[in-house]
């Protein structure tokens, strides 16, 4: 089976307060697929279900990050998620709390049926 790349979305989340670095990468993948609309799949004889979606989740603390929990904002499809080091973290001034960014990388591919 070879896989064949059909799109690629990014998206950006933000836990302003409580460093959830998964809340944020949930938000992540939510404003990444939040504008697709994908219809193609009658066409290519596939379906939805067909998909695979792999999640690349850039975080300040990567081990902090339930990837079955971000997995659960995609509806469709065999869904892998992995955790890297990357997105942002802002302290806050009293050094008490800090800001979160996750960003996230779709990538939604099909098997060619080779």
């Amino acid at each position: 089976m070879a896989r064949v790349r059909c799109f690629t979305e990014m998206g950006m989340g933000v836990d302003v307060h409580g460093k959830d670095a998964t809340k944020a990468a949930k938000r992540a993948v939510s404003d990444a697929i939040r504008h697709s609309s994908v219809s193609f799949f009658r066409m290519v004889g596939k379906t939805r279900d067909d998909m695979f979606v792999d999640v690349t989740i850039g975080v300040p603390n990567l081990e902090a990050v339930d990837t079955d929990a971000v997995a659960k904002e995609l509806p469709y499809g065999t869904v892998t998620v992995k955790a890297v080091k990357g997105g942002l973290e802002i302290p806050a001034e009293s050094g008490g709390d800090s800001i979160w960014i996750a960003n996230a990388g779709v990538v939604v591919s099909l098997d060619d049926g080779k």
